[in-house]
């Protein structure tokens, strides 16, 4: 009960810190269903929730998750007592960790793609862009020095074990030798051909490895700087590389997917490591030789045993490419930085990572309702497609077949049909009630970028990257007709409410007419100066709205083809648009994270709503009163969030615009959904569904 307490407090910390009542809220709904504390106060539920699923079953490898850094965190490192943790990141700052809690410490500025504690803690070396390395005082934060002399951005530094001499890698081609405590510079090691991506020290401080952009690791000599060896075998830029304590072995990783075992006395090849899918970017071994660990752009920590080479592991948990890796000095505690701007904390001794509707990351994420609210479909990199009870939360089936990630899934409008389109350049199309697999729709040479159902379910539109049309009879699974004219790829199609035209929107610049039962191309729509991203006919069928990269929205005259008003406001590209039933009011949403609400009749502006985000997903109630988006409501009359919906950032449920549950980062994603009072959420596969009891006021206690 003591150990589950500590991971309690450990991994809700810090909300617990800034909203000490969602103890009884977030804390104990996210915790995992086999928590003593979870089930101890389990009556202290939020009252307002009906049911919830997609919670661990168990606590995993990750500790807990730093947050605080705006940016990419590209470092990160222990203190050699294991008592601090420090962490880099392109939002020009360096950040100070108390490791044992998590808690903030200090906040260094300065641009930063490196840093690393000296080996009695007092120091910190920090490299940058800016071509120079800066020398800090640990304890004080204080900036003690700056080493010039680089030529190009330093990416990588290390100390040496005595903390006397300090070792710089840079894109000029070099790694420099500097005396740190006098700050000058000791000698520079050449005869690379391309940029040095790491450095780094044996432990008795002898030789120094640096693994260069060229494919190489080359061993120095770290006394004269006299060049001992060239390790060859990687098929790629090699990213890091790293001695164990006892100078025994030597690591290093690559752009290939592979880490690779050298003896570091005779560089002789021991062993490659595989099961990344992507580019390795950080290696480093367990103080006493045991383990390696590996981080990757496939958003992953591996574990392996150093002495044989078998993987143990792997953690699970970034939603960005991991780019540091690091031990406490006990080996027991693992950190990683991400560019999902977090540091995680792991517990490497625990056992396998467990958890509830987990699927394999990678690219390829979606999650959507079914148009009544009853099933939701979600697609994650493992290529499959998973339809859930929206009620209950219950996995219903998974969708298998396609050899790609899964981009896109779309349920037709009576729910009976769902179509998924992949990377695999295929659609397929599925029984949304058995999840039977009904037909594979092939003929587009390029990838997918949009499908679209007709509104009765009996036809099926998509468009592509290689600049066509293709229609599709979805009761036969055969295609119909190919619809060309674009001159370049096409990212958006809808049909007309009766089904009669079609439309299609192009990076050439234009928007197409077609008649959806002939194919016949019926005009072409031109005036945007850039790519045009989203199209939306107004119910009646008589208008037509595109919105585009120019920052502009355009209305159309759906009949004719002529254009009737240009809508400016937007300072970013608008990529969504969508009609009131009546046609009277329009909605666009823009990456300057805003959407503006416009008298479709007059063109005029009516106002704008701030979501903090771009939102993708609009539609208006039947009376035009509310605005529906992938985070929840919007009452245009009250001018407010209503009911329940997802703040901007998705890092809290919200009733009415109020904070009511916090999401930890494990449950956090763009990838959401609200429709009525269910939130589901989609995070690493993980889907995430909070079902409300109806008539219960949250804010009522």
């Amino acid at each position: 009960m003591i150990q589950d307490a500590n991971r309690f407090i450990l991994y809700h910390r810090y909300i617990i810190e800034r909203a000490p009542l969602q103890i009884y809220a977030s804390a104990l709904v996210f915790s995992p269903t086999m928590s003593v504390i979870r089930s101890l106060f389990q009556n202290e539920n939020p009252s307002w929730i009906e049911t919830s699923s997609g919670a661990e079953q168990s606590w995993s490898h990750c500790l807990q998750t730093l947050e605080g850094h705006t940016g990419s965190v590209y470092a990160v490192a222990f203190s050699h007592d294991g008592r601090q943790l420090v962490s880099a990141s392109n939002d020009y700052t360096v950040r100070l960790w108390d490791a044992e809690t998590g808690a903030h410490q200090s906040t260094l500025r300065g641009v930063a793609s490196a840093v690393v504690f000296s080996h009695d803690g007092w120091q910190l070396a920090s490299a940058s862009n800016d071509h120079t390395v800066r020398l800090w005082n640990a304890e004080t934060g204080t900036h003690q020095s700056t080493l010039r002399g680089h030529t190009g951005s330093v990416n990588t530094v290390a100390f040496s074990h005595d903390g006397r001499r300090l070792a710089s890698a840079s894109h000029d081609h070099t790694v420099r030798l500097w005396d740190v405590e006098m700050g000058t510079h000791q000698s520079t090691l050449r005869g690379l051909t391309r940029w040095v991506n790491a450095v780094a020290f044996s432990h008795d401080g002898r030789r120094l490895v640096s693994a260069s952009y060229d494919h190489t690791v080359q061993l120095w000599d770290a006394e004269t700087g006299a060049h001992q060896s060239t390790l060859r075998g990687h098929t790629g830029s090699v990213n890091a590389a790293a001695f164990s304590h006892d100078g025994r072995w030597l690591a290093s990783v690559s752009e290939d997917r592979t880490v690779r075992l050298w003896n570091a006395e005779t560089g002789a090849h021991q062993s490659t490591l595989k099961g990344h899918t992507s580019s390795v970017n950080a290696a480093a071994f367990s103080h006493d030789g045991r383990r390696l660990a590996s981080a990757s752009n496939d958003h992953t920590v591996r574990l392996w045993d150093a002495e044989t080479g078998t993987h143990q592991s792997t953690l699970r948990g970034h939603t960005g490419p991991v780019n540091a890796v690091v031990f406490s000095h006990d080996g027991r505690r693992l950190a990683s930085a991400s560019y999902d701007h977090t540091v995680r904390l792991w517990d490497v001794e625990t056992g396998a990572h467990q958890s509830v509707l987990r699927v394999n990351t990678g690219s390829g994420h979606a999650v959507v309702f079914s148009h009544d609210g009853q099933r939701l479909a979600s697609a994650a990199g493992d290529f499959a497609v998973r339809l859930w009870d929206a009620e209950t939360g219950a996995h219903q089936s998974t969708l298998r077949g396609h050899t790609d990630s899964v981009n896109a899934v779309v349920f037709s409008h009576d729910g009976r049909r769902l179509v998924s389109t992949s990377y695999d350049d295929t659609m397929r199309l599925w029984d949304a009630n058995t999840g039977a697999h009904q037909s594979t729709l092939r003929c587009h040479t390029s990838w997918i970028y949009a499908v679209a159902f007709s509104h009765s379910g009996r036809w099926l539109a998509s468009v592509s990257d290689d600049h066509t049309v293709l229609l599709w009879d979805v009761e036969m699974g055969t295609h119909q007709s190919t619809l060309r004219g674009h001159t370049g790829p096409i990212y958006a199609v809808a049909f007309s409410h009766d089904g009669r035209q079609l439309v299609s929107a192009s990076n050439d610049h234009t928007v197409r007419l077609w008649n959806a039962e002939t194919g016949a191309h019926q005009s072409t729509l031109r005036g945007h100066t850039d790519s045009v991203n989203a199209v939306a006919f107004s119910h009646d069928g008589r208008r037509l709205a595109s919105a585009s990269n120019d920052h502009t929205v355009r209305l159309w005259n759906a009949e004719t083809g002529t254009h009737q008003s240009t809508l400016k406001g937007h300072t970013r590209s608008v990529d969504a648009v969508a009609f009131s039933h009546d046609g009277r009011r329009l909605v666009s949403a823009s990456y300057d994270h805003t959407m503006r609400l416009w008298d479709a009749e007059m063109g005029a502006y009516i106002q704008t709503i701030e979501p903090g985000t771009f939102l993708a997903k609009l539609s208006f109630s039947c009376d035009g009163s509310v605005l529906n988006t992938e985070i929840g409501p919007y009452d245009i009359r009250k001018l407010r969030w209503s009911s329940y919906g997802l703040t901007g950032d998705r890092s809290w449920i919200t009733w009415n615009g109020n904070n009511i549950l916090w999401l930890p980062i494990d449950y956090r994603s763009r990838h959401s959904t609200v429709q009525g009072g269910t939130i589901a959420t989609l995070y690493c596969g993980q889907v995430v569904i909070i079902k409300s009891k109806e008539g219960v006021n949250p804010l009522d206690r």
